[in-house]
């Protein structure tokens, strides 16, 4: 069995690298557990605060489509030092920001940072591996993306109730100063290569096209809706920017990202099983912090805490990948649907008075439901891929679940809304908690399109070397 076993060296990658990735998968939920304390420092109206977050995530979302060129162009450890630098450098300046105005302003750099951050994570471990085992590998790589929104409101929930606000930005320097002593050791040099020039035109449409889309989500909570003018305009103005991004790529040598990725019947379907995946995954995560403190009468603290067991069960489900590469990731993906429906299914009729076992018994098999379909997702979005298109392939990926999330938030924020006009808060919590479970099932669709069993994955790095030798 010691060939099933992953390259020692590949493993000490992994660590690298998910350190320095923990600290902005952290940073965005322990912000969100502080606006309130943000709201009440600076005298500000919620509406106004929720741009501490929102322009984060809008910054986040501008560098990812750079990724992919600047990987090539810089070099994936020069740059993975940068994104942490900047990062780092936003999250200081953040904590000793004297008002509003200049606190959104670094938290602008952060995202910057953050960015950059997990596409080159994603980028430089499957290069790494040669293509081989990429369902353990996914082990490494999603660990922290879901072990953050697990730890976030927990380690938030801390400080705040007994730490100076400041201090959630400062926690990251500890992290970030450790992840960059770490790759400056460990990670291996990589020479930048010949990339060509910047798809500028490329870059001037698809940015802007998400920052309209996520910025027009972002405000259907406090605009009442989707119908709002707030809504409305920046969406559309977006998504005709990202009509205009899909022509020019399909029509280009060299496009910001490669959509002819989606060619790939494997990576065409993960990539929307990882929208899918995104509303399920974050939308819930909005709803269940807020179930336990308005009907369960929960602290911030407790809250966070009660949230524990999914990130348990996601941890329990760790050898997922290793399964998806010898069976394939269709089975698995189905597994990871079906517990995560069963594990959602007691929300949607709980109330004050359900037993807290049941709860945690829900939230385990939930766990091991969401970590199990996103693990073998993974597989099936980078099998078979050449090296030449992993970049493209992580760039993708990273903006379909940043899209999923945004709008799984967006569509049961408005669900849970127009529920408590009319409901009591209990009764409003399980029917918004009844849509969760009719999107987790609506990912049973694409899932069938998944390959049945496991293929043979072709050696990028073998690729790339006959590639120069002709």
């Amino acid at each position: 069995m010691a060939k099933d076993r992953l390259d020692p060296a590949l493993v000490k990658l992994g660590v690298v690298l998910v350190v320095g990735a923990m600290a902005p998968l952290l940073d965005s939920t322990i912000v969100n557990v502080a606006l309130g304390t943000l709201a009440r420092t600076f005298n500000a109206p919620l509406a106004t605060v929720q741009w501490v977050s929102t322009g984060y995530l809008l910054a986040l979302v501008l560098a990812v489509p750079i990724t992919t060129w600047a990987v090539d162009r810089v070099g994936g450890k020069r740059l993975w030092l940068i994104s942490l630098g900047a990062f780092l450098a936003g999250s200081l300046l953040s904590g000793i920001a004297w008002n509003l105005a200049v606190l959104i302003g670094f938290r602008v750099v952060q995202g910057l940072g953050a960015g950059l951050m997990l596409p080159i994570l994603q980028t430089l471990l499957i290069r790494a591996a040669a293509g081989k085992q990429i369902g353990r590998l996914m082990s490494v790589i999603t660990l922290p993306v879901l072990a953050g929104p697990i730890l976030g409101p927990v380690v938030g929930g801390l400080i705040v109730a007994h730490w100076d606000w400041r201090w959630i930005f400062y926690v990251n320097a500890p992290l970030c100063l450790l992840a960059i002593l770490l790759a400056v050791v460990f990670i291996p040099a990589d020479a930048p290569c010949a990339s060509g020039r910047l798809d500028v035109l490329g870059l001037a449409l698809l940015s802007p096209a998400l920052v309209g889309v996520l910025y027009g989500l972002s405000e259907v909570g406090s605009a009442g809706g989707f119908g709002s003018v707030r809504v409305l305009v920046p969406m559309v103005a977006g998504l005709v920017l990202l009509g205009g991004f899909v022509v020019h790529a399909l029509r280009v040598d060299q496009p910001l990202i490669d959509l002819r990725l989606f060619r790939s019947r494997s990576f065409a379907t993960s990539s929307t099983l990882l929208l899918l995946s995104g509303l399920a995954l974050f939308g819930s995560m909005l709803l269940l912090p807020l179930y336990y403190q308005d009907v369960r009468g929960q602290s911030i603290v407790a809250a966070g805490l009660l949230l524990a067991p999914q990130g348990i069960g996601s941890l329990l489900a760790r050898g997922v990948g290793g399964l998806a590469d010898r069976i394939g990731a269709r089975p698995v993906v189905f597994l990871g649907i079906a517990l995560t429906v069963l594990g959602t299914v007691p929300f949607a009729f709980a109330g004050a008075g359900t037993n807290n076992l049941v709860l945690v018994a829900a939230l385990v098999v939930r766990g091991v439901g969401l970590s199990a379909a996103n693990l073998a997702i993974m597989v099936g979005a980078f099998q078979g891929l050449p090296a030449e298109q992993i970049p493209h392939a992580s760039s993708g990926i990273r903006i379909m679940q940043q899209l999923g999330g945004s709008l799984g938030t967006a569509v049961l924020a408005v669900i849970l809304q127009s529920q408590l006009a009319t409901q009591s808060t209990a009764s409003a919590f399980g029917h918004t908690f009844g849509w969760a479970l009719g999107l987790s099932v609506l990912a049973v669709i694409p899932a069938v399109l998944l390959p049945r069993r496991a293929r043979h994955l072709p050696d990028p790095v073998a690729q790339v070397d006959r590639a120069g030798a002709e």
